[in-house]
């Protein structure tokens, strides 16, 4: 079944942005608590075959959120987002960055800045992403990663997931 549901998916080379807007089929509550709950974030955040696995999250301004992605042959990719603005049910920032279990920033990987904004209508919740990257280089990296094609599978696990509750 095809939905009428708005996704856009846009890079910005200029500003060293990837610009996404995704809208859910779910109250704002929800698609909220999907972000900013571990126990809900480890059910779509990575791109299958991987999954999330959070080690601890404190959700607030100065808190961090620290998990791995595990592949099917059992490798850990550590992550983890240092929350920076919170403004409950409307938007987050946060810098994420490739780390190892303890949180040590891996320096040589770019680092994500998000920006993340809810807005609801009816019945449904518009999800607007800016992920801006410190240069051009950085951007470029993230691209060749498969940072579209993993973000972009991470989403479609969401709406599944919205969708059963």
């Amino acid at each position: 079944m095809k939905n009428n549901l708005l996704f856009n998916f846009t890079i910005n080379k200029e500003n060293n942005t990837v610009n996404v807007e995704r809208e859910f089929a779910a109250n704002l509550d929800l698609v909220w608590d999907a972000w900013t709950k571990p126990e809900i974030l480890d059910q779509w955040w990575a791109p299958k075959p991987y999954k999330t696995v959070t080690k601890s999250m404190d959700f607030r301004e100065g808190g961090m959120w620290l998990y791995y992605m595990i592949s099917p042959e059992n490798q850990k990719h550590w992550s983890k987002n240092d929350y920076l603005v919170i403004h409950p049910k409307k938007s987050y920032t946060g810098l994420d960055a490739f780390c190892d279990e303890n949180g040590i920033v891996n320096t040589d990987m770019p680092r994500t800045k998000w920006t993340n904004k809810f807005s609801k209508s009816l019945d449904k919740t518009l999800v607007s992403i800016v992920a801006t990257y410190e240069n051009l280089a950085d951007l470029e990296k993230v691209i060749e990663m498969g940072f579209k094609e993993g973000f972009t599978m991470a989403l479609g696990n969401l709406e599944e997931l919205l969708l059963k509750k």
